[in-house]
């Protein structure tokens, strides 16, 4: 299973950064998404986040050259996975979609190739359902911005095959990232902490025990966490965490996860992070 060539599904904030990533390690890359716009937009991010490398010294002219180089944007699925080694599905963060994606995937290249998603709760074991070889597909997450994120939870499901679970840990180590490994289940390891702090801060912002700020100081500066957690949140996306919680509520059958009436209302009102310039804080 020599991984040469990935396709990313969903040119998007993950997707844009996965196939960026993905050629700076080597591999040549197709940047799938469902419109010329959506391609092109993921395609001139990845050209902006080199330029900013450049410009901090972390990239070289020749690297981004190179990078750009190994990356074609495509709205024709086949094109994107017909050829590839490891596809990466990178698209919104439901179940129904990517079901339907998978399926699409296993008839196209199925047999041959390791099939990855980047959801950071869904069941992998669900996913590859869909699927004719479900001992090829496998959990990827990686976070957010991928470029700048060292980790990526690796998440195998029962039938995920020892070979595929080498492959993709390879695929990781060569992008120079730190894989940990996780057993398939709700959440995983890094979602279900994450949400289970964020959903807290939101109820102790609805109870008024501290300004968004001060909770986010507070783990900022009190348990060294690079970012607070609404912060975070607004950079995931309100509605994002909203869909993982009730996931997470439902599967795991525990107020842990029950979503904050705060929380809810901010979704109603469009108020979903910094993509829609106001949540927790003003973008």
């Amino acid at each position: 299973m020599a991984i040469q060539t990935i396709a990313v599904i969903g040119a998007g904030t993950m997707g844009h950064g996965i196939a960026q990533i993905a050629a700076q390690a080597g591999f040549n890359v197709a940047l799938h998404d469902t419109g010329e716009a959506l391609v092109g937009r993921g395609l001139s991010n990845i050209r902006n986040n080199l330029a900013k490398g450049v410009e901090r010294g972390k990239v070289t002219e020749a690297e981004m050259r190179e990078t750009l180089a190994r990356v074609r944007g495509t709205v024709d699925l086949l094109d994107a996975a017909g050829g590839a080694d490891l596809v990466v599905e990178a698209i919104i963060e439901k179940l129904d979609a990517k079901l339907e994606l998978f399926a699409s995937l296993s008839n196209i290249r199925g047999q041959t190739a390791i099939l990855a998603t980047n959801t950071s709760s869904l069941s992998i074991e669900l996913i590859a359902a869909a699927v004719e070889h479900p001992d090829r597909v496998i959990g990827m997450h990686f976070f957010n911005p991928p470029h700048l994120m060292k980790l990526v939870e690796v998440i195998r499901a029962p039938e995920t095959s020892d070979q595929t679970l080498t492959a993709v840990l390879d695929v990781v180590a060569r992008m120079g990232k730190e894989a940990i490994t996780v057993r398939d289940s709700p959440g995983f390891a890094t979602s279900r902490l994450g949400v289970a702090i964020g959903l807290e801060a939101m109820r102790m912002l609805q109870e008024g025990v501290a300004s968004a700020e001060d909770i986010d100081k507070a783990m900022v500066l009190g348990y060294n966490h690079p970012m607070g957690p609404l912060r975070l949140t607004d950079l995931v996306g309100l509605d994002i965490r909203l869909n993982i919680a009730e996931y997470l509520h439902e599967k795991l059958a525990t107020d842990v996860f029950k979503p904050p009436e705060i929380l809810k209302r901010m979704v109603e009102e469009g108020k979903l992070g910094k993509k829609s310039g106001e949540g927790f804080y003003k973008w």
